[in-house]
């Protein structure tokens, strides 16, 4: 990616989303800038996690318009995001730091996956089959991504699921870095995020 980027905003207005012929959300609208954390909250089928997959690029929008700005100007929004779904993405056969490194590769970095493994307290366990992890280190090493593969928008869907206590205070400080760099945060949680300040957006279940 080329060109300057400033402050970056991300803003949808009036968006709907159809899938499997039904009406998942419309007229939703939000904004959210460099620095803030916004958690998408609501029951099950209410489109928290379709909202976050329009936003990656992954499904299309039925009406509205996303729009980013001040970010990297030759770079679509979903160039521009992290998306963690609420399913960890690992191969059960491969070692915690050779999925960390697939990711990192595929998603198009170079860089060595021993500063994600450290920073979700993974390092250790580097050489050791994904399929020997529990549902937490699972979490972790999928949490890594963000990381070794700097993104300004982070997307998370349920981030702290099976985090315990201490894992959940470690995600809270990546996101507090990551927001003091100029970052944004959009979380689909059922539960408070381990951050002050969070903006909430209600989607409600049709």
């Amino acid at each position: 990616m080329s060109g300057q980027s400033g402050a970056i905003r991300l803003s949808g207005t009036g968006l709907g989303c159809i899938r499997g012929g039904q009406q998942v959300f419309s007229g939703l609208s939000f904004g959210i800038a460099a620095g803030q954390a916004l958690a998408l909250t609501g029951p099950n089928g209410a489109g928290k996690t379709t909202l976050l997959r329009v936003i990656a690029g992954l499904l299309r929008l039925s009406e509205g318009r996303l729009e980013i700005s001040g970010g990297e100007p030759e770079a679509s929004i979903a160039e521009q995001v992290h998306y963690v779904g609420h399913q960890d993405a690992l191969k059960s056969s491969l070692s915690v730091a050779e999925n960390l490194d697939f990711w990192t590769g595929f998603l198009g970095e170079k860089s060595s996956s021993r500063e994600g493994l450290e920073a979700v307290g993974l390092m250790a366990l580097a050489g050791l089959p994904a399929s020997y992890l529990s549902a937490g280190q699972r979490r972790r090493l999928a949490l890594a991504r963000l990381v070794t593969v700097p993104r300004k928008i982070w997307l998370l869907d349920e981030p702290t699921a099976a985090l315990d206590a201490a894992a959940q205070d470690k995600l809270g400080d990546l996101m507090r870095d990551h927001l003091g760099l100029g970052g944004i945060v959009i979380a689909a949680t059922h539960g408070p995020l381990p951050l002050a300040n969070v903006a909430q957006l209600q989607l409600g279940a049709r």
